[in-house]
């Protein structure tokens, strides 16, 4: 793991801090190459890492050219003769947003049909999101000028000059959860403002480059972990959250899960005609089907394996047109296909001209009144990117910060149940890999491991209802971070190889949990089921992978368990059964967070009424994957976006028996 981290700085980097108000203001550009971080070692500090860098990727000569190999040979020689000093340990990209290795690797760098380096506006696919921007670092004439012309009441200063903003609801998080409750409510005619941390980016701004991506919309700026390091955790820090940035899987709420969640849990919600409208409503906006034109690598892999192999395999409705070949939309959807919260609810949003987004702007906390038998919610105090602070006044607040970030808000707002932070479920997931050399004549030899829909099918292996095989998206840096460090010059022909090795990972609805205070702590333990679910799934993966023709198998685990043939594969599944799942040596990947201030009957039982409001507190409502009973165990986004629009009609009841007076004094 240790070289994969050095190999994957080439196109993966988090970006350093501002050095000043102004620069905090700026947005990163995903055209540019992400800042340096300072460099605070000395000489001989610098030396012994380049010493370490280069014996991890010295400059080797190249092997011998096979019937395998394919593409340009100089590039190949200089991919190998190319140590990591030689490269600059600290250098990304050239001058052409291209990185010296893609050819080597069979990359080629953002989809070449949606990027025009010469010209990279694509102004006709703009959004109309952008007139909802309000920026804070705008002159306050302005700010007050948009704000009036929406009907919002005007805002006010108070006596140490602090401004202040006036709506009906404040949503903080502009992911699945908080745009539903924004589109929603917007279009009921209430006046909306939505605080969202991370920045806007509309489709002329996408670069689909990797590195400034991954440092720019990504939570951690993509290296997110518990703090063992046992799981690594991806999840979107951006306008639209982690539907900006998700593989397009749009499954509905299982049957199984929502009698579990009824009868088990007793929240009859999910039992109800009202969470089948939500449901029907939401798949509706995402314009969710399951057709698709042409397959990717990947999916084509999955599905061509498990019919062989005799395991079930279904289609994944997505939120995007059957001929949405894109393997780029983890970097966002330049041809805006995908039908995120960007073009969807908050698209209703900007429609209905009832709200404004807020970006680059954190929640500190939000403000409570007293009330007659509990505290009420009354707004939230922001922080800019900049540093200054202001109030937002609301009758409701509406908290949907996702499983990873809401706890913590909650307990800096003073909420103290003991379900706050607890109970959290990350869908673990494992992965296999197979290799299909372009001369084994399937895939077809144009075919990329990183084109075409990212997951358009599943399967369950043996009838599971526990776990699911699906396939994931992978660009270089992130395949180069996963990939096992056995020699340099194994890393290297890994690395040659990217572009034909299917990837298929295991994904287990966990039964363990774990617990988070973001970003501090950030913990979860498996249980034996839940282990041996995995190691079920992977062995699945392996298998499938076999059957589907890969001329090589093997895992992402410490010490690159691979293998040819029957005895090679068997190799690899004895591999699978014998190892301990949950440590650095067998990693483990998240990209669904939940339950972390999970819905209950009782405040005893969770932190959230049945109709998502806090129990400690009134008119606070929560409304992303946190508040799930359970772990799902499959994508969430449908699910979220189903739950959120049952609460919206919730806050919208709410609303309507409320009134506010132009000061933004609050009355019950």
């Amino acid at each position: 793991m240790v070289s994969s981290k050095v190999s994957s700085n080439v196109s993966l980097a988090t970006p350093s801090p501002p050095s000043s108000p102004a620069a905090a203001n700026k947005k990163q550009s995903l055209w540019e190459e992400p800042p340096r971080h300072q460099n605070y070692l000395s000489k001989r500090q610098m030396e012994s890492l380049v010493a370490i860098c280069d014996t991890l990727l010295p400059s080797m000569d190249p092997p011998p050219r096979d019937s395998h190999d394919s593409g340009d040979v100089d590039g190949v020689a200089t991919f190998y003769r190319t140590s990591a000093s030689m490269a600059g340990i600290t250098e990304r990209v050239n001058e052409k947003e291209e990185n010296p290795s893609w050819q080597a690797i069979g990359y080629c760098g953002p989809d070449p049909s949606l990027v025009d380096k010469s010209q990279p506006a694509i102004s006709h696919h703009e959004s109309p999101l952008k007139s909802t921007l309000l920026h804070l670092n705008s002159p306050p004439e302005i700010i007050a000028g948009k704000l009036h012309q929406a009907g919002f009441t005007s805002p006010t200063f108070t006596i140490n000059s602090m401004l202040t903003l006036h709506c009906d609801a404040v949503i903080i998080g502009s992911g699945s959860g908080g745009s539903v409750a924004a589109g929603v409510l917007a279009a009921a005619g209430h006046k909306i403002l939505v605080i969202e941390k991370g920045d806007y980016y509309s489709p002329s701004e996408l670069s689909l480059l990797e590195g400034p991506t991954c440092s720019a919309m990504y939570e951690g700026g993509g290296f997110a972990a518990t703090d063992d390091v046992s799981m690594f955790v991806v999840a979107g820090a951006t306008v639209g959250g982690g539907s900006t940035i998700n593989w397009s899987a749009s499954i509905p709420t299982p049957q199984s899960v929502r009698r579990e969640w009824c009868d088990e849990r007793r929240l009859e919600l999910f039992g109800s005609k009202a969470y089948d409208i939500a449901l029907e409503a939401v798949c509706r906006r995402l314009g969710v089907q399951s057709r698709v034109n042409e397959e990717g690598f990947n999916s084509a892999v999955l599905r061509r394996g498990c019919e062989a192999a005799g395991y079930d395999v279904a289609d994944v409705p997505c939120n995007a047109p059957p001929d949405h070949y894109c393997g780029w939309c983890q970097f966002g959807c330049k041809e805006r296909k995908k039908k995120s919260a960007l073009v969807t609810w908050l698209d209703d949003m900007a429609s209905s001209g009832n709200g404004f987004i807020l970006p680059g702007c954190r929640a500190v906390k939000v403000v409570k009144v007293s009330g007659k038998k509990r505290p009420v919610a009354a707004g939230v105090v922001v922080e800019s990117s900049a540093g200054s602070q202001f109030t937002i006044t609301s009758k409701v607040t509406i908290v949907a910060c996702g499983a990873l970030n809401t706890p913590r808000l909650l307990k800096r707002s003073g909420l103290r149940n003991r379900h706050i932070g607890k109970n959290l479920h990350l869908h673990p997931t494992v992965m296999a890999w197979g290799y299909f050399p372009e001369s084994s004549g399937w895939p077809e030899k144009t075919k990329r491991s990183y084109e075409g829909g990212i997951l358009t099918s599943m399967s369950r292996p043996n009838g599971s209802n526990n776990v699911i095989l699906q396939t994931p998206a992978l660009h270089p840096g992130i395949y180069a971070a996963l990939v096992p460090w056995v020699s340099a010059s194994d890393f290297r022909l890994r690395m040659r190889r990217f572009a034909r090795t299917a990837h298929i990972f295991a994904l287990v609805r966990d039964q363990g949990s774990g617990a988070v205070d973001y970003p501090g702590n950030l913990t979860h333990q498996l249980t034996e089921d839940d282990e041996k679910g995995l190691k079920e799934g992977l062995e699945a993966a392996v298998r499938v992978l076999e059957a589907a023709g890969a001329e090589e198998v093997g895992t992402q685990w410490v010490g690159g368990d691979k293998g040819k043939g029957r005895e090679g594969v068997e190799r690899v599944v004895n591999g699978v059964r014998k190892r301990r799942i949950g440590d650095v040596r067998t990693p483990m990947s998240s990209a669904h967070q939940m339950g972390s201030c999970r819905m209950g009957v009782t405040e005893k039982v969770g932190a959230v009424r049945p109709d998502g409001e806090a129990w400690e507190v009134e008119g606070l409502f929560v409304a992303d994957t946190s508040i799930f009973p359970t772990a799902l165990g499959v994508n969430p986004m449908v699910t979220v976006q189903a739950v959120a629009y049952c609460i919206a009609q919730n806050v919208d009841e709410v609303l309507r028996r409320k009134t506010v007076d132009s000061s933004g004094a609050l009355y019950l």
